[in-house]
């Protein structure tokens, strides 16, 4: 299966932009990004709920952009290799994104139940990060929680 995006020429600057642009064209009132060596991270607020989703981004090393079916790549051939995969997954978040909005406009679903596992709980960890613990274990377990909840994640 072909990835989304794979040979995109948009850059992850101009995706950055269009999903502040997005966020902005649906509501949201506050936004933020971050990145480092293998990770990216956007937040931003929508009808009073905080969201953030963490990109991961592939190491430059990996065998994949540092070499082809030949051999080795020039060292230049291996950093456009990687910048392209980079370049897709920013493609694929804005897209995810800008879909789950429009799902939203549309009356389809809610902005809770469509950021639910990205959105922050007060002590800055996200749903999903807190109930996927939980979930494992009533699934392993075949049960519900005896609880209303069981501990978060520590």
């Amino acid at each position: 299966m072909t990835r989304y995006a794979a040979k995109t020429e948009v850059s992850v600057a101009k995706s950055r932009a269009e999903i502040e642009a997005t966020l902005e064209r649906y509501g949201a009132d506050a936004f933020a990004y971050f990145t480092e060596a293998e990770r990216a991270m956007v937040a931003f607020r929508i009808s009073d709920r905080q969201v953030r989703f963490v990109l991961t981004l592939p190491r430059k090393d990996r065998r994949e952009f540092t070499h082809h079916s030949r051999g080795e790549r020039t060292a230049e051939a291996a950093l456009a290799a990687w910048e392209q995969a980079c370049r897709q997954r920013w493609r694929a978040l804005a897209l995810v994104i800008k879909a789950k909005l429009e799902a939203v406009a549309a009356g389809i679903t809610t902005i809770e139940d469509e950021f639910l596992a990205h959105t922050l709980l007060p002590d800055g960890a996200t749903v999903g990060a807190w109930v996927k613990p939980q979930l494992a274990v009533a699934y392993r377990d075949g049960a519900m929680p005896t609880g209303l909840l069981l501990k978060g994640p520590e």
